[in-house]
């Protein structure tokens, strides 16, 4: 039932953020506005350690892996996302980033030792099926003009440091026996600081835009897409593996898009409808304990030996 909960809860807030990033966009910068977030998210978290007396002593080699972590999924994947959407659009982004699920599957068997777990793929084909045909107008519209290849390849690289980050959590977890919270209290410390370090290399403005959509929006992402969110997300992962956690970035675009439709008034199409079926559909058989794959198709997919312990 906890896993219902942190699945339902990174599902909604991380399909909402998206309205507190477009409020976000204006006169501060994209990349000042990340190192706003995740450093207010930390003096929160921080805040939250020293109330509750958390232990907050951790070996050098620790902070290591905190790090890595936070440079990984707080940091790096964000800067290189905001650069890519300047030649992309948000759809293909998603449709990009929603490769993460098929990532964590290879990474945990090559990092990890995981099995390859077999209803995760073809759950997953499902979703990215899905993914593709909700945004199919964004796809199609895509041209290797202006630089869009560019574009892609930022993305999965991205992409790609997001799934890094979130096999680094996972071994944090069991291997390293990092608790969550402090954890993310200092990995989006570091993440904030490379962000502000990349900020002033770059030469950007600190600029604040004292406004309630500005301000309300920044509490927003940083309480509930930071804190809350990855706070749960990241449980998953150490839950249930990260190739499983990573289905819920499938379902929060459904989240974003019904949104849409509520306050931006967005035109439902045969194929998006068609690909919430393809998505739901995959997120069934993934968290259906009864269902098993078909004869047909287990002599089709090669699944590596469980690695002894």
């Amino acid at each position: 039932m906890k896993n219902f909960f942190f699945y339902f809860a990174t599902v909604l807030i991380w399909g909402s953020t998206w309205i507190g990033i477009k409020m976000q966009l204006g006169t501060v910068d994209p990349i000042v506005s990340v190192a706003y977030r995740f450093g207010l998210a930390t003096l929160l978290l921080l805040a939250w350690c020293k109330l509750f007396r958390l232990e907050m002593s951790f070996s050098r080699r620790q902070h290591l892996f905190m790090a890595a972590q936070g440079l990984l999924l707080f940091g790096f994947n964000y800067l290189l996302f905001y650069i890519a959407e300047l030649y992309i659009n948000s759809g293909l982004a998603a449709v990009l980033f929603s490769t993460i699920l098929l990532m964590n599957v290879m990474n945990g068997a090559i990092f990890l030792g995981q099995p390859i777990d077999k209803k995760v793929i073809i759950a997953g084909l499902f979703g990215l099926t899905g993914i593709v045909l909700v945004f199919r107008p964004e796809i199609t519209a895509f041209s290797l003009e202006n630089h869009g290849l560019r574009g892609v390849l930022l993305c999965v690289a991205a992409t790609l440091l997001a799934s890094f980050g979130n096999i680094t959590s996972a071994y944090n977890q069991k291997s390293n026996k990092l608790p969550i919270i402090q954890t993310n209290a200092y990995g989006m410390g570091y993440g904030a600081l490379a962000m502000l370090a990349v900020a002033v290399f770059s030469g950007k403005t600190f600029l604040f835009e004292v406004t309630p959509l500005y301000i309300g929006s920044l509490v927003y992402l940083s309480v509930f897409g930071s804190i809350i969110a990855f706070g749960c997300y990241l449980t998953l992962v150490g839950n249930i593996g990260a190739d499983r956690a990573a289905y819920a970035t499938l379902l929060f675009p459904i989240v974003a898009l019904i949104i849409a439709t509520i306050w931006e008034g967005y035109h439902w199409t045969p194929s998006a409808a068609m690909g919430i079926v393809f998505i739901l559909t995959g997120n069934i058989i993934m968290v259906h304990k009864g269902w098993k794959m078909p004869w047909s198709l287990k002599r089709k997919v090669l699944v590596p030996a469980k690695a002894e312990k």
